[in-house]
């Protein structure tokens, strides 16, 4: 059996590509990061234009209902261009969150505003699908409001809205201005995607009433094949500049990439990288075609491409010599990008025990 992308998929990625090529060179990430923006606003106007924001939203909200490959092609480019943008929490978990359990009036007011790109979401699930930190975790009370805190919150310092899991498993909207809701900026490695924690103390929610928890464990899912696609792309773009500067930098009167060393050092990059693209795809394919199977080949994705991931990082880095490490080439963006990937919703460590729990391996 042939598993390849359709000709539309290839139109959408090649597009994808062209427009962050256009609007996302490094100088605009490195500003980014540097100025601590939440995010790029002309970036994200780009891929409003190109119809990221629709990738997930049903076409009866205005959007173009495509699958969850379709995203994990466009999370690739985004990974690429290490692009400051808010896509896993807005364009991805948000929409599907919504769509799968939302009400008809939650819909109707919100997915055509995140379709046309009108607002940002922000995601507060972590502690339901990873494990709680530091004590964090959201009570739901039964008077429709939610107590406690939630960490390292998707797209938390510009989102209009929030979609916050409770301890329970259920799943609420939280507007952005609701009274007793208070956010702080939480700093990680990755400057082109901050995180947030929310505080709730008595906050009005409105509980997305088809929530339970195979809701969240498809969010899960989701965000890993969405975080793996996203290593992958960064990973493509490392080896690529590798290569390009071992057949540039010379020494001893030859270019590096003559040598059997640094031969050796991008094959094996290449090598390690290679398999992910099948796991990544059909994980994100698994997720619309094979529901039954779509948690353990997410889970084997996220732990795979955190693995390789990490060595095409370390490895590429090693390439440049001490130019690797400057600011000039801009490499640990990358890198950097790479390792937040690894952590975020679950380290693989972690994921791999929830996959064992999965298949009956080790106990619950």
């Amino acid at each position: 059996m042939e598993f390849a992308l359709s000709a539309d998929q290839k139109l959408l990625q090649d597009s994808l590509r062209r427009a962050l090529e256009r609007a996302c060179p490094l100088d605009r990430v490195r500003r980014v990061a540097a100025d601590d923006l939440p995010l790029d606003r002309e970036v994200w106007r780009t891929l409003c234009e190109v119809g990221v924001p629709a990738l997930l939203v049903p076409e009866a909200f205005g959007g173009l209902g495509l699958s969850l490959l379709d995203a994990a092609l466009a999370a690739e480019e985004l990974g690429r261009h290490v692009a400051p943008t808010p896509f896993l929490g807005t364009a991805v978990l948000a929409p599907l969150a919504l769509r799968e359990a939302g009400s008809a009036a939650q819909q109707d007011e919100w997915l055509p505003r995140l379709t046309a790109g009108e607002c940002i979401a922000g995601v507060a699930i972590a502690e339901a699908v990873a494990g709680a930190r530091d004590g964090a975790g959201v009570t739901a009370n039964t008077h429709g409001t939610l107590d406690g805190s939630a960490l390292f919150v998707l797209d938390a310092s510009a989102a209009d809205v929030f979609i916050v899991a409770d301890r329970a498993g259920g799943l609420y909207l939280v507007r952005a201005d609701a009274q007793g809701l208070t956010r702080g900026a939480l700093r990680s490695i990755d400057a082109t995607r901050p995180l947030g924690e929310l505080h709730f103390a008595q906050v009005k929610a409105e509980r997305l009433p088809n929530a339970s928890p195979a809701t969240l464990a498809r969010l899960r899912s989701a965000g890993w094949a969405l975080l793996a696609a996203d290593t992958l792309g960064a990973g493509e773009a490392m080896i690529g500049q590798a290569v390009a500067y071992a057949k540039e930098r010379r020494q001893f009167g030859r270019v590096i990439g003559s040598f059997q060393a640094v031969k050796h050092l991008c094959a094996e990059m290449a090598a390690a990288l290679e398999p992910g693209r099948a796991l990544v795809w059909y994980a994100a394919h698994a997720f619309d075609a094979l529901p039954e199977e779509a948690a353990l080949l997410a889970a084997h994705a996220k732990s795979h491409l955190s693995e390789t991931g990490t060595f095409v990082a370390r490895t590429a880095t090693e390439v440049h010599g001490g130019m690797g490490i400057t600011d000039l080439l801009g490499l640990h963006y990358w890198f950097k990008r790479i390792g937040f990937n690894r952590q975020l919703l679950g380290g693989p460590e972690r994921v791999r025990h929830l996959a064992a729990e999965m298949q009956g391996l080790v106990a619950a």
